[in-house]
């Protein structure tokens, strides 16, 4: 059973290909719901500029918001990979827990190093992975329900560990200059998101292992019959997820100092905003990467901009929220239109040029 169906295949360019004032109509028109997104983005920046002059439109108002969004832009992206693939994974917002806490507590409780620290953890989260993959794949449990169990399980470890208390001791300066320092003026943090980004591009927009994602995503049972190996690219991309989660909860950690037991949660639903809102801009009913981005900019600079205007605490959940509806209604919307753009007819021969060897317009049969 699936728990999201993706329509991943490559774009219907019969619209591009129609000529005339209608083609460039139709072409205008698709950009629309390609790019609204980002023109809402930064319709929102425009505006809260003007309502705040002094402090919006500032280096460091933006500086502060590529760092405090980075944990939630990694997660974001570690919950894409299995989206790609036409799976959820809800556990990256338990997981970010336990190895948030394992960050600060093998070093102040254990002594261990925090290389070797992050190595633990890295190897921790592709376990993780490959639980929720082979309860997916081999128990045959929906995603969905799969990755709110383990990642439950994984909750109730972190509160049998800590006993419910914060995990506090001496970290050394240099664990804490993996998320304060900063490369050509940008935090660090924001250089791993843009790092990751570029390379996660890559591989799924430039590389077979890309296509073949999609491709499970958007029919399991025809790449299959494809000779494509579906379990292995569903435990690829679970795996992928894990790591990836585990590399945010280590940045959480160097960033909060202390191992919190309730902060993982927070960054759950924003990171499943911003991937579902991806997935309607950019490429409109394809999960990708630079949509997610977009996803999380529009949040950071919507929930940045209604807190200094004086918003309440409860904006930023009521914010990502309805973010979250209008973003699966948009996806939604996204994927019956390509489904209906699908079954157009074709347009007339007339209007496509003469293919060499084949009669055109006019010339006889």
């Amino acid at each position: 059973m699936q728990s999201l169906k993706s329509n991943a295949l490559e774009p219907d360019l019969s619209d591009i290909q129609q000529q005339g004032l209608q083609g460039a109509v139709r072409r205008a028109a698709r950009l629309i719901p390609s790019y609204g997104v980002v023109l809402l983005t930064l319709a929102l920046i425009v505006l809260f500029s003007v309502l705040l002059p002094q402090t919006f439109p500032t280096w460091t108002n933006a500086r502060l918001i590529m760092g405090n969004q980075a944990v939630t832009a990694l997660l974001a992206l570690a919950v894409m990979i299995p989206m790609v693939a036409g799976k959820i994974d809800i556990s990256i917002g338990y997981g970010v827990v336990l190895f948030e806490i394992l960050s600060v507590s093998l070093q102040t409780q254990n002594h261990l190093p925090w290389p070797v620290v992050i190595g633990i953890v890295v190897v921790l989260g592709a376990l993780l992975g490959v639980v929720n993959a082979m309860l997916v794949e081999l128990a045959r449990i929906d995603a969905f329900i799969a990755t709110l169990g383990t990642g439950t399980v994984v909750y109730a470890i972190a509160l049998w560990y800590t006993n419910g208390q914060q995990v506090i001791g001496a970290l050394p300066p240099s664990f804490f200059r993996l998320s304060g320092g900063n490369l050509l003026g940008l935090p660090l943090p924001a250089v791993y998101v843009l790092v990751l980004s570029v390379v996660m591009w890559l591989a799924l927009d430039h590389t077979p292992v890309g296509r073949y994602l999609y491709a499970v995503g958007a029919n399991p049972e025809a790449a299959r019959l494809n000779g494509v190996n579906t379990r292995r690219y569903i435990v690829l991309a679970f795996v992928a997820s894990g790591v990836i989660t585990a590399l945010a909860g280590v940045i959480l950690a160097s960033k909060l100092r202390i191992g919190q037991i309730g902060v993982g949660l927070d960054y759950l639903l924003p990171a499943l905003v911003a991937a579902f809102l991806g997935s309607t801009t950019i490429r409109p009913g394809r999960v990708n990467v630079w949509g997610t981005l977009v996803g999380i900019v529009i949040l950071a600079v919507g929930i940045s901009g209604l807190q200094q205007l004086g918003g309440a605490f409860w904006v930023e959940p009521m914010f990502n929220g309805l973010t979250l509806l209008v973003a699966i209604g948009l996806a939604g919307f996204a994927g019956r239109k390509r489904s209906a753009v699908k079954r157009l007819p074709p347009l007339p021969s007339t209007d496509l040029p003469s293919q060499p060897g084949t009669p055109g317009k006019g010339e006889p049969q």
